[in-house]
């Protein structure tokens, strides 16, 4: 037991002398993963399957905390997920707040982004009542976008969780 608390340590001080070694953005970096992976297993409450979909969206959205993106329509994606501006209002509706703290949050707190996403994800859900429809709606209502990114959330879900990402 005291050999594996000790290559744990070891490890441990290994990869914080990497970050504290490490430039200022790729540590940045390090530590807003590290508060998005937090987010992500809060948000899926104890849910394996929500907690998956929620880094299969993460890692194909590929984002970070800070994030402002502008896309070709003007809008912007925001924050680690990318949510899109164009939810803001509706956002702010639910919470009851001004669309310029929906804005700063979204693109600035990784958990409100992860529990924005969640609530998107799911209200997408309980309409179309299926997983993977769900999943494209998530990125766009344009039938060819929204299979191609059915695609790439797939691909990502087995490149992180291998083959058993669909088991039950």
């Amino acid at each position: 037991m005291s050999r594996l608390w000790g290559l744990l340590t070891a490890a441990m001080i290994a990869m914080s002398a990497s970050i504290v070694h490490a430039t200022p953005a790729k540590a940045t970096l390090l530590a807003g993963d590290v508060e998005v992976a937090r987010c992500i297993r809060l948000a899926s409450n104890g849910r394996g399957w929500l907690e998956k979909t929620l880094w299969g969206l993460r890692d194909q959205e590929a984002g970070w905390v800070g994030a402002k993106i502008r896309n070709a329509d003007g809008s912007y994606d925001l924050g680690p997920l990318q949510i899109n501006s164009w939810w803001v209002p509706r956002i702010s509706v639910l919470v009851h707040r001004s669309e310029s703290d929906v804005w700063t949050w979204l693109q600035h707190d990784a958990c409100f982004n992860v529990y924005a996403t969640r609530w998107i994800f799911l209200t997408e859900l309980k309409s179309v009542q299926d997983y993977w429809k769900a999943i494209g709606h998530y990125h766009s209502r344009v039938r060819w976008r929204n299979t191609r990114y059915i695609q790439n959330v797939g691909r990502r879900l087995v490149a992180r969780f291998g083959p058993a990402a669909f088991e039950k």
